[in-house]
């Protein structure tokens, strides 16, 4: 029986443009504590044109979750400006309300 990453490694072999199928990769190798590589995963789809907003908040959750405080703010700057850019206010605020719990920096 496939695992999960290995279905979605199926489907994006299919179709390797799928953000969607990238984007739940990434997702799948968080879970599986591939934090490196599901991170560059999030990293390609926040320089697709346009950037995939999603990326940028699940990069900052898994960055936070790591401790690694100041990348998951820079990541998360990043993408409030992109929602904006792409006139997603709820995008923008969820990513604003996460940024402020993490604290200002040096905290």
């Amino acid at each position: 029986m496939s695992t999960r990453q290995e279905k979605i490694e199926a489907m994006l072999a299919e179709d390797p443009g799928d953000t969607f199928l990238r984007y739940s990769l990434a997702m799948e190798l968080d879970k599986q504590g591939c934090h490196d590589v599901s991170l560059e995963k999030f990293a390609e789809l926040a320089r697709d044109v346009p950037p995939y907003v999603p990326a940028f908040f699940m990069a900052g959750q898994q960055l936070a979750r790591l401790d690694r405080l100041s990348e998951a703010r820079a990541i998360l700057r990043e993408g409030i400006e992109a929602a904006r850019t792409q006139d997603n206010a709820h995008a923008a605020g969820e990513m604003s309300e996460f940024l402020a719990s993490l604290g200002a920096e040096g905290e």
